[in-house]
């Protein structure tokens, strides 16, 4: 049984498939504590949620036409035999996504015969949480992941810069910055990038959160 607090449609705010259609199902719980979570309700232990199988999982995603399922949290990674849907939504046709924040080890289902796809955070300094990330997961991506560094001032970005140079992601997979949303101007974001000559390196804005209020829930 999993642990679900949402399941909706909209589309993908970031990742390699930004602004297209996706069927969302959040699981509770995480791990890490950001300052900038913009989920945090779901992180909670009282949050509500509804056990659901991954049979009905599957009888909803396929009703509802979309054929990329985004699996996020909170860490979706955390909920037990999460491979077991995941093998199963594949195996009926779907493009699996998982949103993982970078501290779970992935290499199982990096390996596994119905491997997903993987937009992996790595936290930057502002998050409070840099040292519980799992530098060893950036050896199991390939070119259909994601890592995404979510900045909030000029040191993150440094930091971001670092990392990138240091497990040459760009080399391995695709890597976009973001900004944390209100505490950190894109331009200046476009400014690091331009000095620095990051080639291959986007810049991603959410999406969802300058279509909708960003404090709206299941979109």
């Amino acid at each position: 049984m999993y642990q679900v607090v949402e399941q909706f449609v909209s589309i993908n705010g970031e990742g390699v498939c930004a602004g297209e259609l996706a069927a969302f199902i959040r699981f509770k719980g995480c791990n890490l504590n950001c300052s900038y979570c913009d989920t945090k309700w779901a992180n909670q232990t009282n949050a509500p949620y509804t056990e659901k199988t991954a049979d009905e999982l599957l009888a909803w995603a396929g009703g509802t036409g979309v054929c990329n399922i985004t699996l996020t949290g909170g860490e979706p990674l955390l909920q037990t035999n999460i491979g077991e849907l995941i093998s199963l939504l594949i195996q009926n046709g779907f493009r699996v996504e998982i949103e993982t924040n970078g501290s779970v080890f992935i290499g199982d289902l990096a390996e596994s015969e119905h491997r997903p796809v993987f937009t992996m955070d790595y936290k930057l300094p502002e998050s409070g949480m840099e040292q519980a990330m799992d530098c060893g997961n950036f050896g199991y991506l390939n070119g259909d992941d994601t890592v995404k560094f979510v900045a909030g001032s000029q040191n993150d970005l440094t930091r971001a810069l670092e990392v990138t140079e240091k497990y040459q992601l760009r080399e391995r997979c695709h890597v976009y910055f973001s900004p944390v949303f209100g505490k950190i101007d894109p331009a200046e974001m476009v400014a690091f990038m331009k000095e620095n000559q990051l080639n291959g390196v986007r810049l991603q804005l959410q999406l969802h959160k300058f279509i909708w209020d960003p404090e709206k829930r299941g979109v």
